[in-house]
């Protein structure tokens, strides 16, 4: 008897649910909970994520497409309509990040050389001013403290004035912000790959889409390759970031008219990988895999 053809969706798929169980397990949440949220998400796809169809999504027509009863569409969509709008910029845009952001591009907060200033935490063009400015009504202590507690400024103990100490805002230590960027990496990263397998039917471009990978390092290289790539990788993004901020209409200060209404979320995701000798999948050998 012959072994059923393999679909290779379901192979990526499993690879991307193992990790993924991993972290639902170490978070004590058990298989009928993260069932319930894929019903949700099924839904939700169904019913938003079709466009081009002539009439109106239905329960029924959703139904057909997920396999889900048209009751069971009925209690999602209700449900999704029951829960609050979450707005994107709050979602992928945090406010200590924003202050950072200004930090580094406002030319009010900068020295001579174009770099960012030191500043004093209160008066004219200081960091209470910046956080006004870039974080809303956001109490200008409550943003230091986080910035001072993961590393991104300093102060001086004499004066009290604050330095930058480095141009972009990583959470240390708090789980729910880890997850809200889990969120938003992972959700990019598929949705890329997801036009790019499809792009083609449309005459649309691919999104660019690269990973390096070798599968026969010696362990005496990881030490000076982590810190390499992290180097690197940090460089290209502050570089890319010099490039698209300006033209962020937030960030410039560019007021907005009636042509100009839309616009786009966009941006480049850098991530290292590593799996041990425990937990490698694929066999000694030097391999170089560049996907796109």
């Amino acid at each position: 008897m012959k072994d059923a053809p393999v679909n290779p969706l379901h192979q990526a798929l499993l690879r991307i649910l193992r990790p993924l169980a991993r972290l639902l397990l170490r978070n004590s949440i058990p298989y009928g909970e993260f069932a319930e949220l894929v019903k949700r998400a099924y839904v939700e796809a169904a019913l938003e994520d079709f466009p081009g169809e002539r009439r109106k999504p239905t329960d029924s027509g959703a139904a057909v497409k997920t396999g889900l009863t048209r009751k069971e569409v009925k209690r999602q969509r209700d449900i999704l309509a029951g829960q609050p709008a979450v707005k994107s910029e709050i979602l992928h845009t945090n406010r200590a990040s924003r202050v950072v952001s200004g930090w580094v591009h406002d030319p009010a907060f900068q020295d001579i050389a174009g770099e960012p200033a030191t500043l004093a935490f209160d008066g004219p063009q200081s960091f209470c001013e910046l956080t006004k400015k870039y974080s809303g009504d956001m109490p200008p202590r409550s943003v230091l403290d986080e910035l001072l507690r993961v590393g991104v400024v300093s102060a001086e103990n004499d004066t009290g004035k604050l330095t930058l100490k480095q141009r972009a805002y990583v959470p240390i230590g708090d789980n729910k912000e880890m997850l809200q960027i889990f969120g938003e990496d992972v959700s990019d990263l598929i949705a890329t790959v997801d036009h790019n397998l499809v792009c083609g039917e449309g005459g649309r471009q691919p999104l660019f889409q690269r990973t390096l990978a070798y599968n026969n390092i010696p362990p005496e290289v990881m030490e000076a390759w982590r810190k390499h790539a992290a180097e690197q990788s940090q460089a290209l993004l502050e570089q890319l970031d010099c490039w698209l901020a300006p033209q962020d209409r937030d960030m410039s200060g560019k007021l907005v008219n009636e042509s100009q209404q839309d616009s786009f979320r966009t941006g480049v995701g850098i991530f290292y990988f590593e799996e041990g000798p425990a937990t490698k999948a694929t066999q000694p050998g030097a391999k170089k895999v560049r996907a796109s």
